[in-house]
């Protein structure tokens, strides 16, 4: 066995199916698209180089605004509201006696469903007239807070925020849970024979110590905002009148509704690129707030 390890050729068996399907299913598409992003292209003619016209057609297009707009709506409510319910739930539930167990399956069984299961579901559920939320603001007496959910403008990228949420925040309460439950018991012993109990406990002692687990949830939860496409399409397909339409989505339409492939490549490396910024800026900052604390 400690000859197999010590031969370069056992490595390169187990390396080099990895990079050939890295370098076919992301290097080569990634480009492709750069390569289609600066022509002029319909999907059936031979595409004509036009340069930067699509880069410059996307920074003048007000519908692209929006969609880059929307794109920063989930990814400021994954980083400031979905990340603090995140940890809220996994403090509280780490914390149970009984039904631990049920617990964890409990807020981990909306991340099983698929991404469409789940916008049929909460389509119904933002129904104007049979939908539960509606139905229970009128048990409420709220009948004035009632709206069409999803066709109106002002509320219904914050309806698929919340459905984006509910699908999510399990799968990353259980990363959490993981972290903290690996938190060695003689610290928290340690702490609570200091006084550090409750809540207490938790902001001293246990988010502290799971902080680098939250930094890699905060971190798919970016990601994931900027590649967010089958939820949208699903329940709103971006609208009404483009107002929850996203980067992906739009992107979409411009190749297979309008048939141009060389602008929708073109959204594609705009959302590359600035992915590949909000991280960037997101290791700067937690990289300084390390720094700091150091």
């Amino acid at each position: 066995m400690n000859k197999v390890l010590r031969n370069p050729l056992a490595y390169t068996l187990f390396v080099v199916p990895g990079v050939v399907l890295y370098m076919v299913f992301y290097i080569l598409p990634m480009i492709s698209s750069l390569k289609y992003s600066v022509t002029s292209w319909n999907g059936i003619n031979d595409p004509i180089f036009n340069g930067l016209d699509n880069f410059i057609k996307a920074f003048h297009d007000e519908k692209f605004w929006i969609a880059l707009e929307n794109n920063i709506y989930f990814v400021l409510f994954s980083v400031f509201v979905q990340i603090p319910i995140i940890i809220f739930f996994s403090i509280l539930i780490s914390g149970a006696r009984r039904f631990l167990d049920f617990y964890k399956t409990t807020v981990f069984l909306p991340s099983v469903l698929s991404t469409a299961i789940v916008g049929v579901i909460w389509q119904f559920i933002y129904h104007p007239d049979a939908g539960l939320v509606n139905q229970l603001l009128r048990a409420m007496g709220l009948e004035k807070w009632t709206h069409l959910w999803l066709g109106e403008e002002g509320y219904s990228m914050m309806a698929i925020l919340v459905t984006n949420a509910w699908q999510w925040t399990g799968f990353y309460i259980v990363l959490v849970l993981a972290a903290i439950f690996a938190i060695s018991k003689d610290v928290q012993e340690a702490g609570e024979i200091d006084g550090a109990v409750g809540w207490l406990k938790a902001r001293h002692i246990t988010v502290p110590l799971i902080r680098p687990v939250i930094l890699v949830v905060m971190m798919l939860s970016i990601t994931g905002a900027m590649k967010a496409l089958d939820i949208v399409f699903i329940m709103t397909k971006g609208g009404p009148f483009g107002s929850s339409e996203v980067m992906a989505t739009y992107m979409y339409k411009q190749a297979y509704s309008m048939s141009l492939f060389g602008y929708a490549n073109a959204i594609s490396i705009i959302i590359f690129l600035f992915t590949v910024l909000l991280t960037l800026i997101f290791h700067f900052i937690t990289k300084r707030s390390e720094e700091v604390e150091y």
